[in-house]
């Protein structure tokens, strides 16, 4: 009897023991799974983390789209400068050389005028083109003059430098001189009937009265000649 009962009590503590080591294995277990999972992220860190690093890109990208978007500013600043540069220049051309057209013949006021001084050895005419419109037209060069005479026409000869391109704006006016010899030959000489101007390159001619003296000494070519000067030149005198 007492051999049967320390058998049975044997058997018991072993399936205790057994028992547990099964529940403290059990234990084990559960306590590494748990250090797993806290170790592997807790939900609420993993979305700061997430946060933090979303915000930090979007600083980034933000900061790069401000510097984009200040850079364009610059070139749009830098172009509408330039524009406003290049705007300028042309403002100032509006009614300038490079979009102005030419006088035209039937666009300008051409009148004539004696302007001999006193003394001088040959008389002299002032021929002023006047701009009656608003807007500004081409004159440059010379103007093309002829005499009508009761011998025939006579055109005068140019002298001087060319004049530049000018604008001539609405309203002004711009001369230049027409000089001839006088008739001190005591002689009737050649009487001059009129004066024919054409603007500079134009082909249609304006004719004026002659406001010089009457006549002209008869001459064999070998005299003074009848001159005419560049636009704006008028009060310059002529050559002989």
């Amino acid at each position: 009897m007492r051999s049967n009962s320390t058998a049975a009590t044997r058997r018991r503590t072993l399936r205790f023991a057994a028992a547990a080591l099964t529940v403290a294995a059990s234990l084990s277990l559960t306590a590494c799974n748990g250090d797993d999972i806290t170790g592997q992220g807790d939900p609420s860190a993993a979305s700061s983390s997430s946060s933090s690093s979303s915000s930090g890109g979007g600083s980034e990208q933000g900061g790069s789209g401000s510097d984009s978007g200040s850079g364009q500013a610059g070139g749009k600043d830098s172009a509408a400068k330039a524009s406003g540069g290049q705007g300028a220049a042309a403002g100032s051309d509006a009614g300038g050389v490079e979009r102005a057209e030419k006088c035209r013949t039937d666009d300008l006021d051409i009148s004539a005028s004696d302007s001999t001084i006193d003394g001088d050895d040959k008389g002299s005419v002032a021929v002023t083109f006047k701009n009656p419109g608003d807007r500004g037209c081409l004159l440059s060069g010379f103007a093309g003059v002829d005499l009508k005479t009761n011998a025939g026409d006579l055109s005068a000869t140019r002298e001087g430098k060319p004049a530049d391109q000018m604008v001539l704006t609405g309203g002004e006016s711009v001369s230049f001189y027409v000089s001839y010899p006088m008739n001190d030959s005591g002689g009737s000489g050649v009487r001059i009937t009129g004066l024919v101007v054409t603007p500079p390159g134009e082909t249609k001619s304006s004719t004026l009265a002659w406001p010089g003296a009457a006549t002209l000494p008869v001459s064999d070519g070998t005299g003074p000649s009848v001159n005419v000067g560049p636009i704006g030149s008028a009060g310059q005198g002529g050559a002989s």
